[in-house]
């Protein structure tokens, strides 16, 4: 019993850590207390409250001002390594969770949809914009529309460093999102490398199956320098980062009609919708599936990446009102 209540205060503190370490500003417990509700975790202002003072007892957060509290250097490391156990199928607890925050309305344009933020360094966007310029030229993001933050302003929840430019680009899980709200159930399956050869999708030649994973897979290749989404946009063969879903094949015709209304709303993202049963890019597909191939909202920040330019990613972060999205070629002006 006791070691049950040892666990969910565990859980319930590194919650609390995640929501410190997504803002460079103090935040007070009705703060803290509303964004974990956003995340789906019910704790109350005066629970909140309490746990914060055992986390700075143990030098997790620090007090800042009246109210305030930040996350210490301890935190931080506490959150990268504590109950691992806890983080095996994080992934796709995260597309759940973004997918139901979707509230993007397909008709009135109006809503939120969910975004992956990278940041840059001050002096380094301008030629990360020109090394991404192609990739969004050649349609290789889920969208072009994007959102940029400078220091200390925010990105959703997402509060931009010191010395950093934030750059949000359009997830994938728009698709799932907007789907989910028409009543059609997907299956999200893994994020790999999809081999390009002369503009067509070939095949997968790697995958990270979200359920067994604690990191996002997008993520991982980015670092891992195993795209060439450079050489995809110039001349139509490489790597790029894609997404494997499938619905089933009864919802087809509902699908396609919302696929092509999020198409209209500059939100595509759709590569390849396979037929009922029938292998997608040498992936098998459950009877009555249909395989659904989408493309990786990160593609044009890969591009950058392999330019050589540092970037931090933190991919299926938050959602932001698609109202305050912007062209990427206005960026370009």
């Amino acid at each position: 019993m006791f070691g049950f209540e040892t666990q969910e205060v565990e859980r319930k503190e590194l919650s609390i850590l995640r929501i410190l370490s997504d803002s460079q500003e103090p935040l007070g417990a009705r703060v803290i207390a509303r964004r974990l509700k956003d995340h789906g975790v019910e704790l109350g202002e005066r629970a909140v409250r309490y746990h914060l003072k055992l986390m700075d007892e143990r030098g997790l957060t620090r007090t800042v001002g009246r109210d305030g509290r930040l996350i210490t250097e301890s935190g931080i490391e506490e959150l990268r390594t504590a109950m691992v156990r806890d983080k095996v199928g994080f992934a796709i607890s995260r597309i759940e969770l973004l997918a139901f925050r979707t509230s993007f309305d397909r008709k009135k344009r109006t809503g939120s949809v969910p975004i992956n933020v990278s940041f840059f360094s001050r002096g380094k966007f301008a030629p990360a914009l020109q090394a991404m310029k192609p990739a969004f030229a050649q349609g290789l993001g889920v969208s072009d529309l994007v959102a940029v933050a400078q220091e200390r302003e925010r990105l959703g929840e997402i509060t931009v460093p010191e010395g950093r430019i934030g750059l949000a680009t359009v997830c994938s899980i728009v698709v799932n999102g907007s789907l989910l709200k028409a009543g059609v159930p997907i299956d999200s399956r893994f994020g790999g490398i999809l081999q390009v050869k002369n503009h067509y999708p070939l095949r997968f030649v790697e995958l990270i199956h979200y359920a067994g994973s604690s990191l996002d897979p997008s993520e991982v290749f980015i670092r891992a320098k195993m795209t060439s989404v450079g050489e995809v946009a110039a001349s139509g063969n490489g790597k790029i980062l894609a997404n494997f879903r499938e619905i089933s094949a009864l919802c087809r015709p509902v699908a396609e009609e919302v696929v092509a209304e999020l198409k209209e709303a500059g939100l595509g993202g759709l590569l390849l919708m396979g037929n009922t049963s029938e292998p997608v890019c040498e992936i098998p597909v459950e009877l009555n599936k249909i395989g659904v191939i989408l493309l990786g909202g990160l593609n044009p920040v890969a591009a950058a990446a392999e330019a050589g330019i540092e970037v931090e990613n933190r991919a299926m972060s938050t959602v932001i009102e698609y109202q305050n999205l912007i062209k990427f070629e206005e960026l370009m002006r």
